[in-house]
């Protein structure tokens, strides 16, 4: 038995060496059959499972490589998708740091809001007083819009700022024509609103 596995061996070298014959001389041959000759059934079983076991290595870490260059493939396009965010992002970031800039230089270019002037006697016109409504967040760049809120939380709303009493009147009067029937003159002095009787010596002619 041995021997006939011994003689199937030398055949299937020989055979293997005939495949390969066209690569090798004829003094690499005869170096490759005495070689043959000397290697045992034990030894070429073993050289045969080795082979064997080298074969199926090598496909396992062809299936890892190729696994792992599709993984990179992956991760190469993730990282080249990332990238563009990422300049989209700054791009966004730039547009807005140049949208604030140009807000702070206009800005900047505007000229400051004059100050009011309340000292003495001004004369505003009084268009209506209101419980529920809060205009106030309109009072502090109109400086003719102006109001009040009393202690019953009654806010009362002004229009205009008149030095001379009868121009407030004239105003008082179209405002009237125009449907605001409660529109009246309100005094000021110093800022603080007063009777009309304390402002009115010397001032209504």
């Amino acid at each position: 038995m041995k021997n006939l596995v011994f003689i199937l061996a030398i055949v299937f070298c020989v055979s293997a060496v005939n495949v390969a014959s066209a690569q090798l001389t004829k003094k690499e041959k005869k170096e490759w059959k005495k070689k043959l000759k000397k290697t045992s059934p034990e030894q070429f079983k073993r050289m045969f499972e080795e082979n064997a076991s080298l074969k199926s290595e090598v496909s396992s870490l062809q299936g890892q490589l190729s696994s792992l260059q599709s993984s990179l493939g992956e991760k190469d396009a993730k990282i080249a998708e990332l990238t563009e965010k990422n300049r989209k992002m700054e791009a966004q970031v730039n547009a807005a740091k140049k949208a604030i800039a140009k807000a702070k230089q206009e800005a900047a270019a505007q000229p400051a809001a004059q100050a009011v002037d309340d000292s003495g006697v001004v004369f505003k016109v009084q268009i209506g007083a209101f419980r529920n409504k809060d205009l106030s967040k309109y009072f502090d760049n109109n400086p003719n819009f102006s109001g009040e809120t009393d202690e019953d939380g009654v806010q009362k709303i002004t229009l205009g700022r008149f030095r001379d009493y009868w121009e407030a009147d004239t105003f008082k009067k179209y405002l009237r024509e125009m449907g605001v029937n409660d529109a009246w003159i309100v005094p000021y002095k110093d800022g603080k609103r007063v009777a009309m009787k304390d402002v009115l010596e010397g001032v209504v002619q």
